[in-house]
């Protein structure tokens, strides 16, 4: 009843997939604004204030390539936006440090999300705004309300978090979301200060994290993980000693590409900036064969063709 009382949701409680229990409130519906109408600019066009190894998430629809900073995902977490003719939702977590991109179109019905001000697990929960259903941002489940009752999970768009100058060298022809201005004319944000900085070394309890901590790492190491029937993940600290990776993950051929000298998100001006490394992951299988990708002095070949 507090959730319809106290913090005005009208969400349907009695479809959920979860106990009421497991959500942890923090802050009033949209208090972390989403971004409804994001504005771009070209690559051609760089803003003064983007750094080459800043970490952008990097999403490609039908040949449309944009690049969301996480200075700015960070104090937003969500954008609402259409790729080509794609609805999308693109969201980031700071606390788990996932950018993951969301088809936001269900059923023919498009949705517009937002953050709800809830964790649960330590993990942005999103509402809709057209049935205020909750939805997990890591799986894209719904958890609470009208998309529950069906069990409902949102379809993922690929999506890398890659360095900045990466993505301007791999799509020149790209754009980059603009931070948001007020009706001043000023930032609306304090982009260059994460609210979250330094939680990335934090070797710790997470942040409204009540479950048991797996101590083979540091609650808050980063990882590379693939979904699946047995999702499988893979530590940066392995990655950053085999920058390429070749495995078989469920029936699929994986390549998986580090990179080592990305920034993270979590540095204040007021520290040295601390590189931490992003990585990406492909299928590796090409006209039926699957390649070997392997480093080399001239960069990343395959071993079947020599292929650069």
């Amino acid at each position: 009843m507090r959730l319809r009382t106290l913090w005005g949701w009208n969400t349907d409680l009695n479809e959920r997939i979860i106990s009421l229990s497991e959500l942890e409130i923090v802050l009033p519906k949209d208090q972390i604004t989403p971004i409804d109408q994001p504005n771009f600019a070209p690559v051609s066009e760089v803003p003064g204030y983007m750094n080459a190894r800043e970490p952008v998430v990097a999403v490609i629809v039908d040949g449309d390539a944009r690049a969301y900073p996480l200075a700015i995902l960070m104090r937003h977490e969500i954008v609402n936006d259409r790729i080509g003719d794609l609805p999308v939702t693109v969201t980031f977590c700071p606390l788990c440090n996932t950018g993951i991109t969301f088809e936001r179109v269900i059923d023919g019905r498009t949705l517009t999300f937002g953050t709800s001000g809830m964790l649960r697990r330590s993990d942005l929960v999103m509402w809709d705004r057209q049935t205020e259903s909750f939805w997990q941002q890591i799986t894209g489940e719904a958890l609470i309300g009208e998309y529950a009752k069906d069990a409902t999970v949102l379809k993922q768009i690929p999506s890398s978090i890659i360095a900045w100058e990466t993505f301007v060298e791999s799509y020149p022809e790209g754009k980059v979301l603009e931070r948001v201005v007020n009706e001043y004319g000023f930032f609306d944000r304090q982009y260059d200060d994460p609210p979250y900085a330094g939680y990335d070394n934090v070797d710790n309890q997470p942040f409204l994290f009540r479950g048991w901590i797996d101590d083979r790492l540091v609650a808050t190491s980063r990882v590379l993980t693939i979904d699946g029937e047995t999702p499988v993940a893979y530590p940066f600290s392995f990655l950053e000693n085999a920058p390429v990776v070749n495995d078989f993950v469920g029936d699929e051929y994986i390549v998986a590409f580090f990179d080592g000298d990305t920034f993270s998100a979590f540095n204040d001006l007021s520290n040295e900036r601390q590189a931490t490394g992003s990585v990406a992951v492909f299928s590796r299988s090409v006209d039926g064969q699957a390649l070997t990708f392997e480093h080399t002095g001239s960069g990343i070949t395959d071993v079947e063709t020599g292929s650069k």
